[in-house]
């Protein structure tokens, strides 16, 4: 029997306002205690710094109680990653996230891992951007060559993390993020998640709930967009394979 998936995606780590993770204070470190977890697996390969990166993401988990390691520093890979308790993938730039996952050959271990054998997985930004099907609706530049856009597919749908609608009065005439997100349905017919910062994207199996303080803007081909605010049911994302 498959266990069930266990998703707890970020669009973000930093929200204005609050300090580093304190915008999911409550709700973080009960997804890590529901699922007995007693040390994260952190990923750093969103940023250049792994040693740094790692320090900043335990010095908050370690306050919370959990302990923390950081990929980089094993010898093997794919074994600290099939012997995780959690897999945590911060944000950082996608496409060299991306591409380091493919290098290391760390995107079927982690699949098997989640989808399989139901190891929980934490993902913020560029960490959540790899848990859907592709990196194309991410905001970042891409300063490396990845093997291919196609990321974990954890879900079946894209997300935009760090949302955000033009601000009024603004006199900046390039593309807005919904228009961006208009050009990827051009071509592409999968539905995109636009998070705001400060929103999570908690799925338990087949049940996908937003969490946090703000609420999220769901993009279909050729559709007009919905909102959704915290505590509304998105399960029939998961249900779809555009």
């Amino acid at each position: 029997m498959v266990a069930k998936r266990q998703l707890f995606l970020m669009s973000s780590s930093a929200v204005h306002g609050y300090s580093y993770l304190e915008h999911v204070e409550k709700d973080l470190p009960a997804f890590l205690k529901s699922h007995g977890v007693s040390q994260v697996l952190f990923v750093p390969y969103a940023l250049t710094d792994h040693d740094a990166y790692t320090a900043k993401v335990g010095s908050v988990l370690q306050r919370w109680g959990f302990t923390c390691s950081g990929l980089h520093t094993y010898p093997d890979p794919v074994a600290a990653v099939r012997a995780a308790q959690l897999i945590y993938i911060g944000g950082g730039n996608t496409f060299l996230l991306l591409r380091t996952l493919y290098e290391e050959q760390l995107l079927q271990p982690i699949r098997e891992q989640v989808l399989e054998r139901g190891v929980p997985y934490v993902g913020s930004s560029a960490g959540t951007n790899v848990a859907t099907r592709s990196i194309q609706t991410t905001n970042d530049m891409p300063i490396v060559h990845t093997p291919s856009f196609d990321a974990l597919a954890l879900v079946p749908f894209n997300i935009n993390p760090h949302y955000v609608e033009p601000e009024p009065g603004s006199t900046h005439m390039g593309e807005t993020r919904e228009d961006r997100i208009n050009q990827f349905h051009q071509l592409n017919g999968a539905p995109v998640l636009g998070m705001r910062e400060g929103s999570t994207l908690l799925v338990d199996g087949d049940r996908a709930t937003l969490q946090g303080q703000t609420r999220a803007r769901l993009f279909r081909k050729e559709q007009a967009p919905i909102e959704y605010a915290p505590g509304d049911d998105l399960s029939f994302l998961l249900r779809e394979d555009a």
